[in-house]
């Protein structure tokens, strides 16, 4: 893929980046995260994170005071997988620089399928603070340079925890994996068996 600076124009139609905040606490508290070498792994909430002092700027500033979650997603990756949105922003903090496969929620179909090939790679050196809008995809990051990623993962608290399954009341309920989570899997992910709606058509993008 050709994969694009973050400060790129291309990308404000899916996020911006956020001045301002003093997240080198964060940053270095990261550095004793887990990083496997042949998967990934997310934690939705992680207690040193949310114990550092910029969690109340990052509460007020970008969640207007709502309740967050702190967490983290490592590993090291090249591939899609799959997308997920949210009804609400995302931040993601790079620790180690990394890559962003992202496309836009308004271009999935009528019967829940999107096209991979409508969506774009930025990439983004550590330190970044990143706001993703509630309508982009996303999913896992992808390794940015060689020895994999580590970014930090803030949004609403109880976001991505496991949901009680409910006879379906929209048929987007048919995507809903985890609380405030709607996914879409490609078939080559190999999660279907968890659950997952299977949808994404053409390639599984690598970086």
């Amino acid at each position: 893929m050709e994969v694009k600076p973050i400060t790129d124009a291309a990308f404000r139609k899916y996020g911006h980046l956020v001045d301002g905040l003093d997240v080198a606490g964060l940053l270095e508290k990261m550095k004793a995260t887990p990083l496997p070498e042949d998967s990934t792994v997310y934690v939705a909430s992680d207690p040193v994170l949310e114990g550092d002092s910029a969690c109340e700027a990052i509460t007020y500033s970008l969640f207007g005071g709502m309740p967050v979650q702190i967490g983290y997603c490592n590993g090291n990756n090249h591939k899609l997988n799959a997308v997920e949105y949210h009804r609400n922003s995302e931040i993601n903090i790079p620790e180690t620089d990394a890559v962003f496969i992202v496309g836009m929620q308004q271009d999935i179909e009528d019967d829940f399928t999107y096209d991979t090939s409508k969506m774009e790679a930025f990439y983004a050196p550590a330190g970044s603070v990143i706001e993703l809008y509630a309508t982009t995809l996303h999913y896992a990051p992808c390794n940015g340079k060689d020895g994999g990623f580590r970014v930090i993962v803030v949004l609403p608290k109880g976001t991505n925890t496991d949901i009680e399954s409910r006879e379906a009341a929209t048929a987007e309920d048919r995507l809903l994996f985890a609380r405030n989570k709607w996914l879409i899997a490609h078939e080559e992910a190999g999660l279907e068996g968890d659950g997952a709606f299977v949808g994404l058509k053409g390639e599984n993008l690598c970086v």
